[in-house]
């Protein structure tokens, strides 16, 4: 096979995954196209250290071992960032990545959206 295949199917997925990254909305479906982004990377590692070790005779396959190692730092961040997804949804009660922009401090919305809460707070009380 040649080495342009699997060069255009990586390209392709990446690209997918830089669209579902800059226009989805959803955190989990944000960290679903980081990890397609991640998929192409593995994809062309791979295959570049196929292609390579057939030029070169090399029986280090490098790239596979990269791989492995990509794999298992994408499965620590796919865990640890739907850990913080899960936590900002029962504190939030969203996962609209919109909607989380504006959560730094004196920027929070009361449950109405209409004026901020500390400004409620001060009113009521």
């Amino acid at each position: 096979m040649h080495l342009a295949y699997p060069a255009v199917l990586s390209a392709l997925l990446f690209c997918t995954g830089v669209y579902g990254v800059l226009a989805r909305r959803n955190a989990i479906l944000v960290l679903m196209s980081v990890e397609l982004m991640l998929n192409a990377v593995n994809l062309n590692l791979v295959a570049f250290d196929v292609w390579l070790s057939r030029t070169a005779e090399e029986t280090l396959h490098s790239g596979q071992a990269l791989t492995l190692f990509t794999i298992a730092i994408a499965a620590a961040e796919i865990g640890i960032g739907l850990a913080i997804v899960l936590a900002v949804y029962r504190n939030r009660g969203t996962s609209d990545i919109d909607k989380l922009r504006d959560t730094a401090e004196g920027h929070e919305s009361g449950p109405d959206g209409d004026a901020p809460a500390a400004e409620k707070a001060e009113a009521t009380a």
